[in-house]
């Protein structure tokens, strides 16, 4: 979405002070690993949709949009790229990450601090939660939702209810990262975008440890070269059956199936 990249001077002092350190006892913490990837194939992808949240469940690919007046629930053809089901969402409404847990969806809002919930089937909203905060990306690990707000925690909600159940700082060799948005858990890890930035985040949940990251500059400028008017890189779903990971990016032409490396 059209924020401004936020710059955490504080967390640069904090990075100095902390990494300062001249006591050999001390470990310095691990420098992410480089998460190479190769692209296995590319899908169409539809042009207005400014992607906010992408998953498969049960292998079919389901997206989130965003934009006043453009935001949406789609069920997409992977192969096409086209709609197979969709609704809209109120104008007033700011579609944001998307995540579907024992047949039910969730969607969040930007500004609007509200999370939609739909029935799978039709996409019939059940139920609305309000919420203290904007909202960004969204993913589950099979218990909890797991919530980015643009920051560097992720926040942890009860399904049912959406209390607050914990939440996780994620760090980048020991100092707090930035700009978490799009997410999605695959095989126990949390995958983040990182918003306005080419990269993908591997991050461990146990510990909130950046522990690989992907650069995806060089399918951002294949992306740009295609349409310009193309923005961030933004959407990765994970289809555990198959084991495909699928990313994407807001506006953009194309939908690629990567395999990311260990």
């Amino acid at each position: 979405m059209n924020r401004f990249l936020v710059i955490f001077f504080f967390f640069a002092i904090v990075s100095c002070k902390n990494n300062d350190s001249n006591d050999p006892n001390v470990p310095l913490p691990d420098t992410p690993k480089t998460m190479n990837y190769s692209i296995i194939t590319s899908y169409p992808h539809d042009t207005s949709s400014y992607t906010q949240g992408l998953i498969v469940y049960k292998g079919d690919l389901y997206e989130g949009t965003g934009n006043y007046g453009f935001s949406k629930l789609k069920k997409v053809d992977i192969k096409t790229g086209k709609a197979l089901q969709q609704i809209a969402l109120a104008d007033t409404y700011f579609g944001e990450g998307v995540t579907i847990l024992n047949d039910t969806i969730y969607q969040l809002t930007w500004k609007e601090k509200k999370v939609l919930v739909y029935t799978l089937k039709d996409f019939k909203k059940i139920k609305e939660f309000d919420v203290n905060f904007e909202g960004w990306g969204l993913t589950t690990d099979g218990k909890s939702l797991i919530v980015s707000t643009g920051g560097s925690d992720l926040n942890y909600y009860e399904p049912s209810t959406f209390k607050l159940l914990k939440t996780l700082t994620v760090t980048e060799t020991g100092n707090p990262s930035y700009n978490l948005n799009e997410l999605e858990y695959i095989d126990g890890f949390v995958y983040a975008n990182q918003y306005q930035l080419p990269y993908i985040l591997k991050i461990d949940p146990s510990t909130g440890n950046i522990v690989a990251k992907a650069d995806l500059n060089k399918i951002w400028d294949r992306i740009k070269a295609i349409d310009p008017h193309a923005e961030v890189p933004n959407g990765i779903a994970y289809d555990a059956a198959t084991k495909k990971v699928y990313i994407t990016g807001k506006l953009w032409p194309e939908l690629y199936e990567v395999q990311f490396g260990q």
